[in-house]
């Protein structure tokens, strides 16, 4: 890993409205290149909006399709790599609750959201595959909202090569301290056990559908620390510089780095 600047994105998504999210989006991809960032974080169903009804299937959408086109677009004109989350309908009619990563060479990578909480099996298919992705500074994980409640997973895509993982979230309800005070009980874990950055951010805003989403975002270091965190009631950016220092220090230490340890026999 080398040093490598991220913009952490809290964004309000209209469900139904692609084309209002994706104008937003890109504006904010703009600004984030503009501060230096070279990795862009959005929040999951940034571009669809999160709903579990006729929205979220009327606007669903194929990849690739006219949404990654303009993601891909952005990226390489920006010189910057984007992830962002979109409903995806499969040509089964399949629903999935996907995050992509476009990046700067015009390369595109999916992530299907793996583990579907209950109030959304009945519209999500979960996904099948724990992809990691590399850029020239860094190899990563996505992991989806709900998947950050499932230590192995993070362990997986650490033992694959991630020394970051993003956490996009769509995660109604309470205030952005006590949505960021419920983050830090397993995110921080996530981190420390597996010697990892981890970045998470929110949607924002009231939806409708008695949906409201408090606005947060959060970068962790490998050693279990806060980095930065932001909490917001708009659309805001959170510019983190991750060190690459800091996760070598932590590799390099006998007793802190544990998964070389890790019994993979039992």
């Amino acid at each position: 890993m080398k040093p490598v600047r991220v913009a952490l994105v809290i964004q309000k998504s209209v469900p139904g409205n692609s084309r209002v999210n994706l104008e937003t989006c890109l504006e904010l991809a703009g600004m984030a290149a503009r501060r230096g960032a070279e990795i862009v974080l959005f929040p999951e169903l940034n571009l669809t909006g999160y709903s579990l009804g006729k929205q979220l299937i009327s606007t669903a959408t194929t990849i690739p399709g006219a949404l990654t086109k303009a993601l891909i677009d952005a990226s390489i004109e920006n010189k910057i790599t984007l992830l962002a989350g979109m409903a995806e309908k499969d040509n089964a009619g399949h629903l999935f609750s996907t995050h992509v990563a476009a990046m700067a060479d015009g390369t595109l990578g999916v992530y299907r959201k793996l583990h579907i909480p209950p109030p959304e099996k009945k519209v999500f298919t979960p996904g099948t595959t724990i992809t990691t992705f590399q850029t020239d500074t860094v190899n990563f994980g996505i992991q989806v909202c709900y998947d950050a409640h499932f230590p192995e997973l993070s362990t997986r895509m650490a033992l694959k090569g991630a020394e970051v993982l993003f956490f996009p979230h769509a995660s109604p309800r309470g205030t952005p301290q006590g949505k960021l005070d419920s983050w830090l009980r397993h995110l921080t874990a996530r981190a420390f056990d597996n010697s990892v950055f981890v970045l998470a951010c929110n949607q924002v805003g009231n939806h409708g559908n008695h949906r409201s989403f408090p606005g947060v975002a959060v970068a962790i270091g490998p050693d279990g620390n806060i980095i930065s965190h932001l909490l917001a009631d708009r659309d805001e950016l959170l510019i983190v510089d991750l060190d690459s220092a800091l996760l070598e220090q932590i590799k390099g230490h006998r007793m802190r780095y544990f998964l070389p340890n890790r019994r993979e026999d039992l």
